[in-house]
């Protein structure tokens, strides 16, 4: 086991592809890093980067095409369902879409009841009580127990996603897009209700957003993702005050930032063209095609993940 493994979380090279049609999609190549306890990563990236791919990967919700992952030092990758089974306690996901992963059929007390049964905790009269007493910390109230979930708001049913998540006691959880979907005030509710959860429970995050405001307001260490590959790693306040990576420095340019009255108004730039496709990623730098700075070599030679600095590391030939 690698000395890395002390981590809650230990990503170590895990690759993922699809095959569909008869097509291999690479969705995620090559993808390590950690999770320390109580502390959060976020992975960053444009759509179709990979990084909910890598939030299932680290829980084993998909099997890995290569590469390891280590819960607690234990490796998800050897083991069967039978054997994650009581591991899955400790490790749950807060999903984007809250009313998508709720069953129209039941109340939200019961949902967050049967996460209880499921996992055999407590008599049915303690598992009620603590649905009452999580409806509560997570800032609604003991009657909402009794509602359906297309009768509460988008905000709402989000703090009932994270009762469910922490109904069991977890010590990881991947936050996936949490708040992408909801307006901007209850965004600010959600993102506070986290923290304090974190610093309650000692909680081990994996924030998965586009929302670079977010991100940076929340992550300890920073994982950047195009076309399922790290470009670049580092603390969150080494990532935003010195990014390193020509697509680290566009994400974090197009973050929108209000000016005082005496500022001059912010310069947006939007990174030109798209993503290219994961069915036949581009030869050399898989960037090199929308990089202001490529060179020849970009689109021969494939850059190493190298370190610049204590626990920053960058995929690209020409960063400094």
């Amino acid at each position: 086991m690698p000395a890395e493994a002390e981590a809650v979380l230990s990503l170590q090279n895990v690759s993922k592809d699809f095959v569909v049609r008869h097509r291999v999609l690479h969705a995620v190549d090559r993808v390590s890093f950690d999770v320390p306890k109580g502390k959060t990563v976020g992975l960053v990236g444009e759509s179709g980067s990979g990084k909910s791919t890598v939030g299932r990967l680290g829980l084993s919700l998909l099997p890995t095409t290569a590469g390891n992952v280590y819960f607690k030092g234990q490796d998800l990758t050897k083991m069967t369902p039978k054997t994650i089974r009581p591991l899955r306690r400790a490790m749950q996901i807060i999903f984007q879409d809250p009313l998508a992963s709720l069953s129209q059929r039941m109340t939200v007390g019961a949902a967050v009841f049967d996460a209880l049964s499921l996992h055999n905790i407590g008599t049915p009269k303690e598992r009620w009580k603590r649905v009452d007493a999580l409806m509560e910390r997570v800032g609604l109230s003991a009657s909402m127990t009794q509602a359906y979930p297309f009768e509460l708001s988008g905000g709402q049913l989000q703090r009932v996603g994270i009762a469910r998540a922490l109904s069991v006691g977890p010590e990881l959880v991947v936050c996936d897009e949490p708040v992408s979907a909801l307006d901007v005030s209850i965004q600010i509710q959600i993102i506070q209700l986290l923290r304090e959860l974190q610093a309650e429970m000692n909680l081990s995050y994996i924030f998965i957003s586009h929302n670079l405001a977010v991100v940076e307001y929340l992550s300890d260490e920073v994982v950047v993702l195009y076309l399922g590959q790290v470009v670049e790693q580092a603390p969150a306040d080494q990532l935003f005050t010195r990014p390193s990576h020509p697509y680290t420095r566009v994400l974090i340019d197009s973050i929108l930032r209000v000016p005082k009255a005496d500022e001059p108004q912010q310069k947006l730039e939007a990174l030109r063209g798209e993503m290219p496709s994961p069915f036949s990623p581009p030869s050399g730098c898989t960037f090199h095609g929308r990089c202001p700075i490529a060179q020849d070599i970009c689109s021969t030679e494939v850059p190493q993940l190298r370190l610049l600095e204590a626990g920053h590391s960058v995929k690209c030939h020409f960063a400094e």
